[in-house]
């Protein structure tokens, strides 16, 4: 079933109507070509409301639904995660916004480092963020997110490494951190409500300095297994393991 986000003032319970502006009323109109009494979801993209709508009508500029049922049930991880992505080559960030998105991530924050090989000023960075919040939003809506994870501005890892020290739980993946055990046992360890922050490197990975930064600060080092991921392999990796631990 289709979902789609709106702003919490376009959803008006007390009249039992929820409104739908923008692109998606071409979509509904022209791409899905839904009628009168078709059902859909619509969420205010903040966690805050989640409803079962059957189209009522169409016109140029809006679509009015009428709202079926309250939801309840969320498809939100029990832990609010940030994803801080060292900045990679080509379009590689798009995938992993995608991909994180779908596997639960609540924010993916951009983050220089000392490899980064891509460089970016304010302007293109400002650019860069909007095109990959569209990408975060598209990828909600997939998978049926109840909030739409928010593209944080552009960090230095230290910038990066000072916020996540307010973390209850902060992980590197590190190729020469301690066994798989110790990486099992944190995770266990993570409770409902705690925030994670995972800081995964660009294509060349973390420099020894950053690496010490990161664990003078609290993060810990954990491994991912014996093999050496790819950056875009690598976060995807740990969400999923936190998926398997956090929805057991």
């Amino acid at each position: 079933m289709f979902q789609f986000f709106v702003d919490k003032s376009q959803i008006h319970e007390n009249e039992g109507l929820a409104y739908i502006t923008g692109t998606d009323v071409n979509h509904i109109s022209h791409v899905l070509r839904m009628k009168p009494g078709e059902q859909f979801y619509v969420n205010d993209g903040e966690g805050q409301g989640k409803y079962l709508c059957a189209l009522k009508s169409v016109s140029a500029e809006q679509v009015v639904c009428d709202i079926v049922q309250n939801i309840t049930d969320t498809t939100e991880l029990p832990c609010e995660i940030v994803l801080y992505q060292g900045l990679p080559k080509a379009d590689k960030m798009e995938l992993i916004i995608q991909k994180a998105v779908e596997l639960g991530a609540g924010r993916i924050v951009p983050v220089e480092t000392k490899r980064s090989v891509v460089k970016l000023d304010a302007k293109k960075a400002q650019a860069k963020i909007s095109r990959w919040q569209g990408i975060a939003e598209a990828a909600a809506k997939q998978s049926k997110r109840d909030v739409i994870p928010v593209i944080g501005e552009l960090m230095s890892l230290k910038e990066a490494l000072k916020e996540a020290a307010d973390f209850e739980v902060s992980m590197m993946p590190y190729e020469n951190a301690e066994g798989m055990a110790f990486t099992r046992s944190l995770l266990e360890s993570i409770c409902p409500g705690q925030r994670v922050a995972i800081f995964i490197g660009p294509e060349g990975g973390f420099d020894d300095s950053e690496v010490e930064a990161a664990l003078g600060m609290g993060t810990k080092p954990v491994t991912l297994g014996r093999r050496i991921l790819r950056t875009e392999t690598a976060g995807l990796a740990i969400l999923s393991m936190l998926v398997y631990v956090l929805e057991a």
